[in-house]
């Protein structure tokens, strides 16, 4: 478990060295303390939202053929997953495995406590006999932790490799095949490219709550840093370009402002209309899966997709020892 001091340090670091870039940024990861947790519920229950409608209905349709392809051999494994949330995805899987007897150990690994806590409640009711070691951590800080006899298999779903720019995807999937034995599974949900509209209007929903999501960052900044954004000072503005599959999230600010963050001794001046980037949400064709499987030492078993071919499961299997060169 990570001392939440580190992460609040490196909260810190990520404040100076983002509002410091031009233009300037905040990290998408910092979205998720209790109020964001809340937002980002209600985000997933939009009308608008098609990403976590499409990825449970792979999950429920087509649990058999996930564990056709982690547990061919009936080897024990750590079901070990990324960004757990609230597990309304992953409980589907845990059950099923539960009700065949599979030999697992349920690995949830997440940079927000409260959210942790809340899961470890929710199974210790829902599934009592369940064995889990969870971690509060960065995904690879959690996976240098992990025995590496063990058999692993990672779940990353929700299409959170898509906060990652490609240059970043790789550095971050080669970083965990780099932790991987050959053999180890990575089961990856990825949202897939799409008329514009439909990925558009996902992240700015007729109710404002991507909105908020985004401007609770600003709260929280505000709460843990004691600064003064103004949160009225801002708007919401998201993009989203079809070549590259890249929707963009920008605060704007409305209006030149100074902003002071007492604890960081830090001032930070915005022009009127000044963007501050928040966060990428990119989506991929299946080519450009395969393209990236290829250069991360991934090889990819099987891709499983919702009716409408919005999103896709991919499962991979690292095909090599050791590390890339």
């Amino acid at each position: 478990m990570t001392d939440n001091n580190a992460l609040n340090n490196q909260f810190a670091e990520d404040l100076r060295r983002g509002l410091n870039q031009k233009p300037k940024r905040l990290y998408s990861k910092y979205f998720y303390d209790e109020i964001g947790d809340k937002l980002f519920q209600d985000i997933m229950n939009m009308e608008e939202y098609y990403l976590t409608k499409s990825e449970f209905e792979i999950i429920s349709t087509q649990k058999k053929e996930i564990l056709n392809e982690i547990y061919q051999d009936v080897e024990p494994f750590q079901l070990i997953e990324f960004g757990a949330g609230d597990g309304l995805k992953t409980k589907v899987l845990l059950k099923y495995f539960e009700q065949l007897n599979v030999d697992f150990e349920y690995v949830p690994i997440d940079i927000s406590e409260h959210v942790l806590s809340q899961l470890i409640a929710d199974l210790t009711k829902e599934l009592p006999n369940l064995k889990v070691n969870h971690q509060v951590d960065t995904y690879i800080g959690a996976l240098e932790k992990l025995s590496k006899d063990r058999r692993k298999v990672i779940l990353f779903m929700g299409s959170n490799v898509g906060n990652f720019s490609y240059n970043e995807a790789i550095v971050f999937l080669t970083k965990i095949s780099e932790k991987l034995n050959k053999g180890d599974r990575l089961i990856m949900g990825v949202d897939l490219k799409k008329h514009p509209e439909k990925v558009l209007a996902a992240y700015n929903d007729k109710n404002g709550i991507t909105r908020a999501f985004n401007l609770n960052l600003l709260n929280r900044i505000n709460k843990e840093f004691n600064s003064n954004f103004d949160l009225t000072k801002f708007d919401h503005y998201p993009t989203y370009d079809p070549i590259s599959g890249e929707t963009k999230s920008y605060l704007i600010s409305q209006t030149a402002q100074t902003v002071f963050i007492k604890d960081l001794n830090m001032m930070v001046e915005l022009e009127t209309g000044e963007p501050i980037f928040m966060e990428i949400s990119k989506k991929y064709s299946l080519k450009d899966l395969e393209q990236l499987a290829k250069e991360t030492g991934f090889k990819i078993n099987k891709n499983l997709l919702d009716c409408k071919h919005y999103f896709v499961d991919t499962i991979w299997e690292k095909n090599y020892e050791g590390n890339l060169e």
